[in-house]
């Protein structure tokens, strides 16, 4: 099992469907992109956040937060939430609305231009 489905429907169930959300398989997990911008996913049994890089440290002091370190190296703007965080869904729609607030914000990550060989 690449991702928690259950989990994934989740935060279907809690996303607004008026919103632009369109989802993408990547990173071995289901990621959703709300304005074409990467905002949340899940990863095995852990949510992932796109959070603003500057609440990183406040945020990591809530209950379930870890660095994210999908890379071997930890990314500031981006965060793991694991099932002890998420339990119920009030706690789950506070932290997707963290993500939410910050894609309202965020940039476009520019596309990478393919070599055409």
């Amino acid at each position: 099992m690449a991702y928690d489905e259950n989990l994934a429907g989740r935060i279907r169930d809690l996303l607004d469907p008026k919103l632009p959300c369109e989802e993408k398989k990547m990173f071995g997990g289901l990621c959703f992109m709300i304005d074409g911008k990467m905002c949340m996913g899940v990863m095995k049994d852990k949510i992932m956040l796109r959070i603003n890089p500057d609440d990183r440290e406040k945020l990591l002091k809530k209950k379930g937060s870890k660095p994210m370190d999908f890379t071997g190296r930890e990314m500031k703007g981006m965060l793991y939430i694991e099932e002890d965080g998420v339990k119920t869904e009030k706690k789950l729609k506070e932290w997707l609305d963290v993500a939410l607030a910050y894609n309202k914000i965020a940039k476009v990550a520019k596309k990478q231009r393919r070599l055409e060989h």
